[in-house]
């Protein structure tokens, strides 16, 4: 009797392998070496300028223009600045890196699950998690996840800590992080290497792996900062932009750390100019467009299904992608309606 055709589970999902903090956000000066005090988010009111695009009919006729320009446009916006005796903003948190198995953590077919597994345990024996971890260690060491901040400062440097196998504190710090381009990943210090080994540890199960990320960043006296933004769903809400605070404290999502991270994808374009996250179909919100479309065969789902399906191995480049997705961690089956 044949054995019945293995098709992707209905039901089967990936937990992610980077657990990742909130960022905390404090200040200080840099000639005092004393205890960082609290970025505190605060309110501001503001009259703002009608700057948007006018309808044809007002923007051509000055009067109806003048008109429209005069009209106030009142606003209250959150605000978080450094104070005025202060020019460092020093960002805090913490990551976990758990053991990538390649064993899913929901999964409703064993026969898929059992071909699903010995893929992925291929690659971890042939490829190994080493080319991921370094990736991911640049983006902690370059300082992509500061976004913002990371442009407007005149120096950062970041230390990553962690206990050694004696409980003996271990640094590993960039004086410079500047000096890591963002478009490449062609580094291979000693920092990287120690952070990229630890993170390699961690996937690879060898050990337990926590460490912690304090980046300081030379901004200047009194200079505004800038925590992650609330999406306001509420649209009674009377301010027009909402800063995140934790315990009163300017932060960062973790969700917005993790996506730089993960923003590792050179390999969806052999001409691709910079990195995007790391997603099914390379989706990048800010520029509205998804860079692996299924019609070219290069999105997770096809790429994944003809590996684990079919044994129809991917490129060295799209394992490491097809794997990192599953590091991500999400929800992966396949629908039963066509």
């Amino acid at each position: 009797m044949n054995k019945a055709k293995i098709t992707t589970a209905t039901v089967l999902a990936f937990e992610r392998n980077f657990d990742i903090s909130d960022a905390i956000f404090a200040q200080r000066n840099c000639a005092d070496a004393s205890v960082a005090s609290p970025v505190i988010v605060t309110e501001k009111s503001v009259r703002g300028t009608i700057s948007n695009r006018l309808k044809n009919a007002v923007a051509s006729d000055p009067i109806k223009l003048d008109a429209e320009i005069q009209k106030p446009n009142p606003q209250k916006i959150d605000i978080a600045a450094l104070d005025s005796d202060k020019d460092t903003l020093v960002v805090k948190w913490s990551c976990k890196v758990l053991p990538f198995t390649g064993k899913p953590s929901v999964c409703n077919d064993m026969d898929y699950q059992e071909k699903l597994v010995k893929t992925t345990q291929s690659y971890i024996q042939q490829q190994g998690m080493q080319p991921l971890a370094k990736r991911y260690a640049i983006n902690i060491l370059n300082g992509r996840w500061l976004w913002r901040n990371r442009m407007g400062a005149e120096q950062i440097s970041i230390t990553a800590t962690y206990k050694d196998d004696n409980n003996k504190k271990v640094n590993i710090k960039v004086d410079d992080a500047k000096s890591y381009h963002l478009n490449t990943f062609d580094y291979d210090d000693n920092p990287i290497k120690q952070l990229s080994s630890l993170i390699e540890d961690g996937l690879s199960g060898k050990k337990f792996v926590i460490f912690d990320v304090v980046a300081e960043l030379k901004m200047g006296l009194g200079q505004e900062v800038y925590p992650s933004q609330e999406l306001i769903l509420d649209t009674g809400k009377e301010k027009s932009k909402v800063l995140y605070e934790k315990n009163g404290q300017a932060a960062m999502h973790s969700q917005k750390i993790s996506n730089a991270i993960r923003t590792i994808d050179t390999w969806y374009d052999k001409k691709a100019q910079f990195p995007i996250a790391i997603e099914p179909y390379g989706a990048v919100t800010t520029m509205g467009h998804a860079f692996r479309q299924p019609k070219q065969k290069l999105d997770f789902y096809n790429l994944f299904d003809k590996w684990v399906l079919k044994g129809d191995k991917p490129s060295p480049e799209q394992q490491h992608y097809v794997i990192a997705v599953l590091i991500r961690g999400g929800v992966f089956g396949a629908s039963g309606k066509e």
